[in-house]
Order: structure tokens, then C-alpha cells, then sequence
């Protein structure tokens, strides 16, 4: 934000950036404060510092240009609920707090909150998460893990009318009690797990076998990466979260499931760069079998970045036009979109076309 309000950089990576969006009102990068939660102080510019010089993605002229900016910014970060025993409504009440001191502090015209922690385990919903009336009873009960934190957040901004974005596999506003949630007070939501990588060349070449009626009979991918969310991935507990997003968009464009595998490793070396080989075997004219086979190589942080601008600006776009409930034609920026069930990335981008021009 501060390298492109500072016009440092192209916008290369950022789909607000295309002239499919130019008649859209945008918040320009200059607009943004970023403040939030973390589970220990930051500092944004030390920790660029170290991702420049263990993964080469800043330049000391960025890093020297936008030092104000990354400190005053690390000023607003608190450390997040959670830290002692408490109901979750108590939380929840903590990050409201937070938020709206936020806004007055700054003087903001609108708030978003995004979603962009470590995954979390699968949390198993049950009849609490059906109704908003059940969920908010839950909250009060000291004992039950109502909600997992990304849940707590969810909940935290919607009922204060502010728009969320979950950019992880995690929970999030994902369950009925946060979607009613969301339309009594009037406000959008989107998610879940930012499309950055392998999966979005799932949803890319998915649709050409479909198209071509070559049938798909196993498709395996191996991911290999590091950095904070290497590690996190390297829990079975949370790779769990991830696994199943990436792996749960082939059947829904093919219309059948072929043989699949989604592995994650954790190589420490890697830090912030990530590497998947998929092998696709597939059947042709006579039952002949052949195969495609690709390597993808990436930042990590360098692609998950600018989707996560556009969405802040696309979310508070869809809140000023009055827009409520999940925003469904954000789903090509999602592994596991809320709001439809679409999967195919061509799909997925003529609905934001539509959206974008209408």
C-alpha cells in the first residue's frame, strides 16, 4: 500500500488495477490506514527487512521510502484477545473496542477487516451455528468454544457493520448464524482462502479437460514451501484446512471425482517462496492415456498481497453501494467461494466481469 500510494511500483498483480474496473469508486491506495491483531507486537518494518533479505522481495529504497508509513502502521497493531480465559462474548467485545477506537483515532469513514492469520484446525459446526439467536447464547457460555477465532473476528465485525474478509481456509463467517448475522445488520462479506497459486491453476486448467472431454483419472499435486505458514501447515491439525480447499474444486467442474492427492511439506529453506508439481493423467480418443505435468514456482507474499488490497477495496465498495450478505461475485479470488458453488475460474471471472461493468 504504501509503495503504490507513493506510486514506487506498477500495480502488476492487482485485478482492481485491469480497465475492467476503471468506472468502479475505488479507494486509492493513499486512502487505507492498517492497523489489527496479532499474537505478539509488530513491526512492519523490521519484518520487511528480514523478508528482503531472506527472500529477496523488497528493495532498501522501498523499505527506506515507506519506513513511516510501516511504523506508524505497526503503532496500531494490538495484541489479540485471547491471551487469558474468557468467554468468547468477552473477546468478541475486545475487538470491538479495538475497532472502534480505531476509527476515531483516525477519523475513518469506513473500516474492513481481513482475515490473514495462521489456518486454523477444522471446526466441526453444529446446531449453536444454524440461527443467530442460538450462536449469540453460545457466546455467553464460558465453557463452549462457540466459535474459533476467526469466528470471533467474524462475528466481531459484522455486528458492528463492518464488511469481512477471510482470506484463509479457516472458519471465518462461514455457517448460517454469521450469515444472518450479516443481513440484520446489513453488511457484506466474502471468502474463504485467497486463490493465489496452484489451486488457481486448478480452476484454470479444469475446465479445458471438461471442455475437450478428456476425462480426468488422477490429478496430484505436491506443494512444498516455507515461512510462518509453512509452519502453521506443518501441524496435521491445520493442514487438515487446507487440504481439503485445495482439493475441493476438480469435482465440481469435471461433474465427477477423479483419483486426487494434495500434499503439503514444510521446507524450512524456502521461507517465503512456494513450489507445487502436479502430475494430470488423463484419458483420450481409443482410451488413450496421457498426461500434462506442471511446476509453479512463487512468492508467496507477492501473490497473496494485491488480492488482498483488491478485496479490502471491493468489500467496501460492495458496503457504499448497500450491498448485503456474501459477496458471490468475488469468487475467482477464492479457493472455497461463499455464496456460490462455482468453481471454474472462466465462470467465476465473467460474474465479476458482470459485476464490475453493470
Amino acid at each position: 500500500l504504501a509503495c503504490l500510494a507513493r506510486q514506487l511500483t506498477p500495480p502488476t498483480g492487482l485485478v482492481t488495477a485491469l480497465p475492467v474496473c476503471d468506472g468502479l469508486d475505488l479507494n486509492a491506495p493513499a486512502d487505507f490506514v492498517v492497523g489489527g491483531h496479532d499474537l505478539h507486537p509488530v513491526d512492519f518494518r523490521e519484518a520487511a527487512l528480514g523478508l528482503n533479505e531472506r527472500s529477496g522481495m523488497f528493495t532498501a529504497r522501498q523499505i527506506e521510502v515507506c519506513s513511516p508509513d510501516l511504523l506508524a502502521w505497526s503503532a496500531n497493531v494490538r495484541v489479540a484477545p485471547g491471551s487469558r480465559p474468557e468467554a468468547p462474548r468477552a473477546a468478541i467485545e475486545r475487538i470491538q473496542s479495538d475497532l472502534k477506537a480505531f476509527r476515531i483515532a483516525h477519523r475513518l469513514d469506513q473500516i474492513v477487516v481481513v482475515n490473514v492469520a495462521s489456518t486454523e484446525p477444522p471446526f466441526e459446526l453444529g446446531a449453536d451455528h444454524e440461527r443467530l439467536s442460538a450462536l449469540a447464547a453460545a457466546l455467553d457460555r464460558a465453557s463452549s468454544p462457540a466459535l474459533p477465532a476467526s469466528g470471533m473476528y467474524a462475528y466481531a465485525a459484522l455486528d458492528l457493520g463492518l464488511p469481512y474478509v477471510n482470506f484463509t481456509p479457516s472458519l471465518g463467517a462461514s455457517c448460517s448464524a454469521l450469515d444472518e448475522l450479516a443481513r440484520a445488520r446489513g453488511v457484506p462479506y466474502g471468502g474463504k482462502d485467497g486463490k493465489t497459486g496452484e489451486t488457481l491453476l486448478k480452476t484454470v486448467l479444469a475446465p479445458a479437460f471438461a471442455a475437450r472431454n478428456l476425462r480426468v483419472l488422477s490429478w496430484i499435486g505436491h506443494n512444498i514451501l516455507g515461512g510462518g505458514d509453512g509452519r502453521t501447515l506443518n501441524d496435521p491439525a491445520n493442514k487438515a484446512s487446507k487440504v481439503k480447499s485445495k482439493d475441493g474444486s476438480l469435482a465440481a467442474i469435471l461433474g465427477y471425482k477423479p483419483q486426487s492427492l494434495v500434499s503439503i511439506e514444510y521446507v524450512e529453506s524456502l521461507d517465503d517462496w512456494k513450489t507445487a508439481w502436479d502430475h494430470i493423467h488423463f484419458e483420450g480418443f481409443l482410451g488413450t492415456k496421457m498426461a500434462l505435468q506442471f511446476t509453479w514456482q512463487g512468492c508467496d507474499s507477492m501473490l497473496a498481497a494485491p488480492l488482498v488490497i483488491d478485496l479490502a477495496r471491493l468489500a467496501l465498495l460492495s458496503q457504499r453501494r448497500g450491498e448485503v450478505g456474501a459477496m458471490a461475485h468475488l469468487a475467482c479470488f477464492f479457493k472455497s467461494p461463499t455464496g456460490t458453488a462455482e468453481h471454474d475460474f472462466f465462470k467465476q471471472w465473467a460474474a465479476f466481469e458482470e459485476y464490475a461493468r453493470g
